[in-house]
């Protein structure tokens, strides 16, 4: 007979106090960042949409604000958040010439 702990699905779980918190830390960063990326994607996306109209400077500011919030929270690293940038202002500029 198995005395290792399992929850409702059967899926093991710590038996350890603060690996049992570290697991319930993890998941609300986990949904708490889950969002942050989901409003991150949807910024770009009007970004990008809004490229060549009146609204572009404002929606390429509003996106790029995300993303560097992004990474000063530690959702995404700074490399990345920038790289991220780059690759928006590039579209953008494609897009209006």
């Amino acid at each position: 007979m198995s005395r290792i702990a399992t929850n409702a699905d059967g899926v093991p779980v710590a038996n350890i106090k603060s690996q049992i918190k570290r697991n319930r830390q993890n998941e609300k960063r986990r949904v708490r960042n889950k969002g942050v990326r989901s409003e991150l994607r949807t910024r770009i996306k009007s970004a990008e949409a809004a490229a060549g109209t009146d609204d572009e400077v404002e929606t390429m500011r509003e996106a790029m604000k995300r993303i560097d919030k992004a990474a000063t929270k530690g959702v995404m690293h700074k490399n990345a958040a920038s790289r991220q940038k780059s690759r928006l202002a590039k579209r953008i500029a494609r897009t209006t010439s």
